[in-house]
C-alpha cells in the first residue's frame, strides 16, 4: 500500500499502523454505501435463511437435505460476515473513533483482518465443496448413497471453516500481516511482493482462484451428465428434475462469486508476483464488488426455489418438445404431496407424451 504519513521503519509504529496510519478523511459517500450494503446483505440472508429452513423440513429427499445444508452454511457465513464487518465499518463512520488510539497494540485491526479473510474465502470453498458434493451425487450416486451419513455435511462445513479459520491466522504467525487501509474503515492483509506478505497474498488469492476453478469444472462435468441423462440418450431413466433444480442454485452460485471475486483475485494475485503499485482505490472498489456475492448469494435461493425452477423446467421442455414433434412433454413431475392433474400427458409412445390433461400417476414420477 502506499505510505501515509509515519516511516515504515519507525519501531513505535505499531506493524498494522506502519503503512496507512491515521487519522483519514471520512467521506459522506463511502458511509453511505457501507450502510446500503450492509441493511441489504443482513436482511436478504435473512430472508434466505427461512426459506432455507422451509424448504429443509419439506425435503424428502437425502441427496437434497444435504444441499440444503450446504446451503444453510453458506448463507450463515455471509449474514455473520456481513454482521461482523458491517458492524464495524459503520461504528467508524458515525463515532469517527482513531485506530491508534483504540488498538494501541493491533489486536482490534488483526482480528478486523482476519474476519476479511476468513468470510470472504469461506464462501469460495463452501461453493467448491457443494460442487464436489453435487458431482458425485450426480456421477456416483449409488457409492454416494452408500458411504455418506446424514451428518457428513455438516462436518464438510466445519472442515471448510476450520481451513478457512487457520489460514486467517496464518498473520499472527508471521505469515504476512494485517494493516489498515485506506479509507480508515478496515483492515486487510498487505498486498505486497515481498518476504511473508508476498506468500500470504499469493496464498489467499491462490485459494479463492483454485476454489472457483474446481466448482467451473465439477459443475460442467455435472451439467453434461445431467444433460445426458435429461434430454433423451436413456429414456427409460427417469429424468431427475430436482438435481436439476440443485444444479441451476450451484451454477448461479459459482456465476455470481467468479464475477464478484475474480477481480480481487487477479488483482491481488498480480500485485504479488510483479512488485507493482498498489492503488488503494483499486483495492476498495474490488472489495465492494467481492461484497456485493454476500448480498445477492441469499436471492438465488429466494428467487430459485424448487416451485419456480419446476414450473421453468417444464416450460422449457414443452417448448424444446413443440419444436421437434408438435406435442409437449411431461418429464418433470410435481413433488408427491401435490400430485393430481399435470398438463401435457395423455398417451405414452417411446417415453413421448402428447398435450392434454391425464393423472401425474401416468407421468415418469421423480422423487423430491
Amino acid at each position: 500500500m502506499n505510505a501515509s504519513s509515519s516511516p515504515a521503519g519507525n519501531e513505535s509504529t505499531p506493524l498494522c499502523y506502519s503503512i496507512n496510519t491515521p487519522p483519514f478523511n471520512r467521506s459522506s459517500t463511502a458511509f453511505t454505501l457501507s450502510a446500503v450494503f450492509s441493511s441489504l446483505g443482513l436482511t436478504s440472508n435473512l430472508i434466505a435463511l427461512l426459506v432455507l429452513a422451509k424448504a429443509y423440513q419439506r425435503t424428502r429427499s437425502r441427496s437434497r437435505s444435504f444441499f440444503l445444508t450446504f446451503l444453510g452454511g453458506l448463507v450463515t457465513t455471509d449474514f455473520m460476515g456481513l454482521l461482523v464487518t458491517g458492524t464495524i465499518v459503520l461504528t467508524y463512520y458515525l463515532t469517527g473513533f482513531d485506530w491508534r488510539q483504540l488498538d494501541p497494540r493491533c489486536h482490534f485491526c488483526n482480528f478486523f483482518g482476519m474476519s476479511m479473510v476468513f468470510y470472504g474465502l469461506c464462501p469460495l470453498l463452501l461453493g467448491a465443496a457443494m460442487a464436489v458434493e453435487r458431482f458425485v451425487g450426480i456421477n456416483r450416486p449409488f457409492a454416494r448413497s452408500a458411504s455418506m451419513p446424514g451428518s457428513r455435511a455438516v462436518c464438510m462445513v466445519l472442515v471448510v471453516w476450520t481451513f478457512a479459520g487457520g489460514l486467517a491466522l496464518l498473520p499472527l504467525a508471521g505469515v504476512g500481516s494485517y494493516h489498515l487501509q485506506p479509507p480508515g474503515s478496515w483492515c486487510f492483509i498487505n498486498i505486497s511482493a515481498r518476504g511473508g506478505d508476498r506468500v500470504f497474498s499469493l496464498l489467499f488469492s491462490a485459494v479463492g482462484l483454485a476454489s472457483i476453478a474446481v466448482s467451473l469444472v465439477l459443475n460442467t462435468v455435472s451439467v453434461g451428465t445431467l444433460v445426458r441423462v435429461c434430454c433423451g440418450q436413456d429414456k427409460g431413466q427417469r429424468r431427475r428434475d430436482y438435481e436439476v433444480e440443485m444444479m441451476v442454485q450451484l451454477l448461479l452460485i459459482m456465476v455470481i462469486a467468479t464475477l464478484c471475486w475474480c477481480p480481487l483475485l487477479t488483482y491481488i494475485l498480480g500485485s504479488a508476483t510483479t512488485d507493482r503499485p498498489v492503488d488503494p482505490d483499486f483495492v476498495l472498489f474490488y472489495l465492494r464488488l467481492a461484497t456485493c456475492n454476500q448480498i445477492l448469494d441469499p436471492w438465488i435461493y429466494i428467487m430459485c426455489q424448487e416451485s419456480r425452477v419446476r414450473c421453468l423446467l417444464r416450460r422449457l421442455c414443452c417448448r424444446a418438445d413443440r419444436s421437434r414433434s408438435g406435442g409437449c412433454c411431461c418429464s418433470f413431475a410435481l413433488p408427491r404431496a401435490t400430485r393430481s392433474w399435470t398438463p401435457g400427458c395423455t398417451s405414452c409412445s417411446a417415453g413421448r407424451y402428447s398435450s392434454a390433461f391425464t393423472p401425474a400417476s401416468s407421468c415418469p414420477a421423480t422423487p423430491s
